[in-house]
């Protein structure tokens, strides 16, 4: 669960709000993946910065990251299977590597970038439709 502080939160506020609530928008200009985090650095299309220290800094856990990459089946591919005792196929999801091994080994830059994005679209996406509602946000993936 990737906790945001009332501060976080007014701050994702203001850029959703600055790019007049289009994700298209808003930018990854620069990531970082160490075993604790994924961190992403955050800007208005429109309003590009001059520094990392001028963007939104965006702490994810590496477990919430690689369950979103889970979730998404960035690691797997559908496929065939032979079953081991009664050697028949069937269709099945293959894992490519464990989650975060894929990301930082096995993914293209392309696929790389389709899963940090995929993470800043769902905690948007959750953070509008929770706030909304009036609920506090607390995001999960």
């Amino acid at each position: 669960m990737i906790k945001l502080t009332k501060t976080l939160k007014d701050e994702l506020w203001w850029l959703i709000i600055s790019a007049d609530y289009d994700y298209s928008r808003i930018a990854i200009a620069d990531y970082e993946l160490n075993d604790q985090h994924l961190i992403l650095w955050l800007e208005d299309k429109n309003n590009f910065k001059n520094t990392l220290d001028e963007c939104l800094q965006l702490n994810i856990p590496a477990k919430q990251f690689a369950k979103l990459i889970k979730d998404e089946g960035f690691n797997s591919y559908e496929g065939s299977k032979m079953h081991p005792d009664k050697n028949y196929l069937y269709k099945d999801s293959i894992e490519i590597n464990k989650l975060l091994a894929w990301y930082q080994h096995d993914a293209t830059t392309t696929e790389q970038t389709w899963a940090r994005e995929a993470v800043v679209k769902k905690l948007l996406t959750y953070l509008v439709e929770n706030e909304a509602r009036g609920v506090d946000v607390a995001v999960s993936s």
